[in-house]
């Protein structure tokens, strides 16, 4: 049986330009082989047993040979598999599309193309540079900078290139800036016409360099701007101070840590992502299901006997009705049960299960349940508590005072997450890091463990972000100076409260 290849356009950078049928190949794939500039944020759509292979090549440092991709695209097709080979960009624009799908057919493996965002658009224009615009530019190419300078004979035809086309954008052209500028010049272009160069483009950690033909190579040399970079030719720069919008955003520029668990920091990501952050997931912690007991189970098979259940996290809820499903039960099994989450981000993991929470205290700490429920429950009432492994015990004793019975139902501990210690420590070392946030004690304690006896001294250039005072406490008992307390106890305050850092204005 012969499988398919899809040879993809993995969109210029930010994972989320990837097409929809591009993430749909991505979710189907038995096999991915990935580039250099594919963005591995894509990788997290792929199934779990997905086989995983890097094909990146960068200026003269190349994992496989094209020739290697090709062979390797064949006989993976053969094998009856479901390729995606994801390139950066479109796969047809520089990305040798086209000959690893001559390899494929000359193998009669089936093929299909999958056009992408290519770089030469989507990267001027997240700099603010639009490639036409009325009345200014109204044609555009774009040509590859990586032509041989020492080729006797260029293929490149610069004498009608250079005047005849109001935007060039020249890809992998940095390292051969000079003998593009001299030949524009050469053959007819002005030298006072601007030109910018965006580097990583559309990633949060983009440069723009704007310059003219005549001073670019000067000017790209004294801000040592590296690989990889779109070239821009045309008046159409000029539109730039007009149009910039990617880094205006309010984080563009600053790199923060999220130290939480990987199953929660997807949407705390995204949300410091969309204010143009580059992030850095290090996670500290990471949750596992525990293992339920004799008297456990009776109590999740008795769960509709208890007026009112109380979830202190959204990782709680989600292990909760797991356990409950391999029971072969759903929300209905809570009854006529009252539920109360700490935390609208519990109440939004509560919504996805069917339940609307009864009760939302205004504090999301344990003390606002306290006080939301004395107001609530009567003298004899049956609670259940449902917390992990470790938790402060603010809430049971509180309940046990007011003559109320409270069984407590562990379903999750957090242990140290051990796989971004590396990446996390050369972050710092290197400087990169604006802000380190944490959402719980455990992710202070866990990370301070994982950065070890020099802790201190490599955060020492870093600013702390804390959700709540209980987190911030408890980062100050390790001799951390405190930068940003968030005072709305969720990862959408904490975001709020950097923001307001970064900009100075006060909350």
């Amino acid at each position: 049986m012969t499988g398919k290849v899809y040879l993809i356009g993995a969109g210029p950078g930010d994972a989320k330009l990837i097409t929809v049928k591009g993430r749909e190949c991505i979710e189907n794939a038995d096999v991915i082989v990935y580039d250099y500039l594919a963005d591995v944020h894509l990788l997290e759509w792929a199934r779990p047993d997905v086989e995983l292979i890097y094909a990146g090549k960068q200026c003269r440092d190349h994992t496989m040979h094209q020739w290697e991709i090709n062979e390797l695209l064949v006989a993976k097709g053969k094998e009856g598999k479901i390729v995606a080979r994801l390139k950066g960009g479109d796969p047809l624009v520089f990305g040798r599309g086209g000959e690893e799908a001559m390899a494929l057919r000359e193998a009669k493996v089936p093929f299909e193309f999958v056009p992408g965002v290519t770089s030469p658009i989507a990267a001027p224009a997240y700099a603010g540079i639009p490639v036409t615009q009325r009345a200014m530019a109204t044609s555009f190419a774009v040509v590859t900078g990586h032509e041989d300078p020492t080729k006797s004979v260029s293929g490149i035809h610069w004498e009608g290139l250079a005047t005849s086309v109001d935007t060039l954008c020249f890809v992998m052209g940095v390292t051969n800036l000079k003998m593009i500028a001299d030949n524009l010049m050469k053959y007819g272009r002005s030298a006072s016409t601007p030109v910018a160069l965006v580097r990583w483009g559309t990633k949060p950690i983009q440069e723009v360099l704007v310059s003219t033909l005549e001073h670019v190579v000067e000017d790209v040399e004294k801000a040592q701007l590296k690989a990889p970079a779109i070239i821009v030719v045309g008046d159409v720069v000029n539109l730039r101070h007009q149009l910039q919008w990617f880094d205006n955003k309010s984080l563009f520029g600053k790199t923060i840590v999220v130290t939480r668990a990987r199953s929660q920091a997807s949407r705390f990501r995204e949300a410091l992502v969309n204010e143009g952050a580059n992030v850095i997931e290090a996670a500290a912690i990471k949750t596992l299901a525990l293992e339920l007991f004799d008297e456990d189970k009776r109590i999740m098979e008795q769960v509709d006997t208890y007026k009112y259940i109380v979830f202190t996290s959204g990782e709680g809820v989600r292990y909760f009705f797991n356990a409950l499903s391999a029971m072969g039960k759903d929300a209905r099994a809570l009854g006529y049960a009252k539920v109360c989450a700490i935390g609208s981000a519990t109440g939004r993991e509560l919504s996805n299960f069917g339940i609307i929470p009864d009760i939302i205290p205004v504090d999301y700490k344990a003390e606002s349940v306290v006080d939301a429920l004395e107001h609530q429950v009567s003298s004899g009432d049956s609670v259940l508590l449902i917390q992990p492994k470790k938790a402060r015990d603010v809430i049971p004793r509180a309940l046990r005072h007011m003559d109320v019975q409270v069984d407590i139902l562990r379903m999750y501990e957090t242990q140290q997450d051990t796989t971004q210690q590396e990446a996390l420590v050369n972050a710092l070392i290197n400087g990169d890091v604006d802000y380190i946030t944490f959402t719980s004690s455990s992710t202070v304690t866990n990370t301070l463990q994982l950065l070890g006896d020099n802790a201190l001294e490599l955060l020492k250039h870093t600013k702390i972000a804390c959700i709540g005072p209980i987190t911030a406490a408890t980062a100050m008992s390790e001799g951390l100076e405190i930068d940003v307390i968030s005072p709305i106890y969720t990862t959408e305050g904490l975001v709020d409260a950097i923001i307001a850092d970064v900009t100075g204005e006060s909350q």
